[in-house]
């Protein structure tokens, strides 16, 4: 599996730091448990975290205390450290372990609510407040009408590809997009695109009728 797009440095701090929201989390957990690249970064941050809470005693991210930190650290024997995760629960190999642990099989077993002709979702549990956390299947051919976010939105593709303003994205990619991006993802595969899909807030939606249906489809 050929992984492009990866999240920010700051998300990956974030969640090694044990910061991120918890919806947020599941997703950069879903993608570091498929990308070795990732494992090692986030090794290295933890143990950079260590080293900087050694030097400062707090738990603060200060750019030149991170420097000092990284350059005391010897990346291949943190990356000797991350080892994939045990995948519970499911044979699927499309599916990570951290998403494993929250479906009842694989993703040919999830049950899809219909949202609009060709795009489907199914909820996933996370604590009230913590952010929105959801699959989506979308159709071949098929776009996600245009948008914007309120905050930070992660979307990691499981199955099949996706096209947008900001590239092409295949399984095991993440898009790490924040407000001041706008894009309307479109299915370049055969088949449908099934993605984890990781928001701060509800999304913005450009079209005016999709505003108005979106408190009664949860999109």
């Amino acid at each position: 599996m050929s992984i492009h797009h990866h999240p920010d440095d700051s998300t990956l701090l974030s969640y090694a730091a044990g910061t991120l929201r918890e919806a947020l989390s599941v997703a950069v957990a879903a993608h570091v448990a498929m990308c070795p690249t990732c494992r090692a970064r986030v090794r290295t941050a933890e143990a950079a975290g260590g080293v900087m809470l050694e030097e400062t005693g707090v738990a603060v991210i200060d750019s030149d205390a991170l420097d000092r930190a990284l350059a005391r650290i010897e990346t291949p024997a943190v990356a000797k450290l991350a080892e994939p995760a045990v995948r519970p629960h499911t044979s699927d190999i499309r599916v990570p372990a951290p998403l494993a642990r929250l479906l009842d099989g694989g993703l040919d077993d999830i049950r899809w609510r219909w949202v609009a002709p060709g795009i489907h979702r199914h909820e996933l549990p996370v604590t009230e407040g913590s952010g929105n956390l959801f699959m989506l299947r979308i159709a071949s051919g098929k776009a996600v009408p245009e948008h914007g976010h309120s905050g930070t939105e992660l979307t990691m593709i499981l199955s099949g590809s996706y096209q947008d303003e900001t590239g092409h994205y295949g399984p095991g990619d993440i898009a790490d997009l924040d407000e001041d991006i706008e894009h309307q993802p479109v299915v370049d595969s055969d088949d449908a695109c099934i993605c984890l899909v990781a928001t701060e807030s509800p999304t913005r939606f450009k079209g005016l009728i999709v505003r108005l249906l979106q408190p009664y489809f949860r999109i």
